[in-house]
């Protein structure tokens, strides 16, 4: 949309031009009937030919604005997307990291003593690794025991359950990604479905 105060003074223009090209007309029409020549014929069609030519330029200006003001809104747009998009693939890249972290933490024996430095550091690695990622807009998709959701969920089996009410997220096999709002991986996960 072209600014309002641009659009008006651009009407202002148009409507004073006009005001000033009817005047013109008359008074020489005016000019016209007392004398009869054509020379004065002539400068009678090329003041015609002049406020077209005027009107055309008003109209294309107008287009032209109106294109410009376009312009600056899809770039701004586009602007804003690359800024929260643009680590896309490079967070998709990441996401195996993530996994792999999480599953050493989770065959690890913490029960043996030699192991708990490790076990620590592997721990602490995967927050901060998380605090990074989290700041960047990344969010995981890990939640048990709520509505399955096609957007998000990507079912791998379907599970017989008395406990949980049909189409309730059972397990989660691999946990999805979401980042500033779009999903860069579904959660692979186990559905209930009623006993048959």
């Amino acid at each position: 949309m072209i600014d309002n105060n641009i659009k008006n003074n651009i009407n202002e223009h148009i409507s004073q031009d006009k005001k000033i090209e009817k005047e013109e007309l008359l008074e020489s029409n005016s000019t016209a009937d007392n004398i009869i020549d054509p020379k004065n014929d002539q400068i009678v069609k090329l003041k015609i030919k002049l406020a077209q030519l005027k009107e055309h330029e008003r109209d294309t200006i107008l287009r032209l604005t109106a294109e410009i003001e376009n312009i600056r809104r899809r770039n701004a747009q586009e602007i804003e997307k690359i800024h929260k998009f643009g680590l896309e693939r490079f967070m998709f890249e990441l996401l195996p990291v993530i996994d792999n972290l999480e599953r050493t933490l989770n065959i690890s024996d913490h029960s043996n003593a030699s192991l708990s430095a490790i076990i620590e550091g592997i721990e602490l690695t995967l927050k901060s690794f998380l605090d990074t990622v989290c700041k960047l807009g990344l969010e995981s998709i890990h939640e048990i025991h709520v509505p399955f959701n096609p957007e998000i969920h990507q079912a791998i089996s379907m599970v017989e359950s008395e406990d949980q009410n049909p189409n309730q997220v059972l397990t989660i096999i691999q946990k999805g990604y979401i980042l500033n709002g779009r999903l860069i991986r579904p959660a692979m996960v186990t559905v209930s479905r009623a006993k048959c």
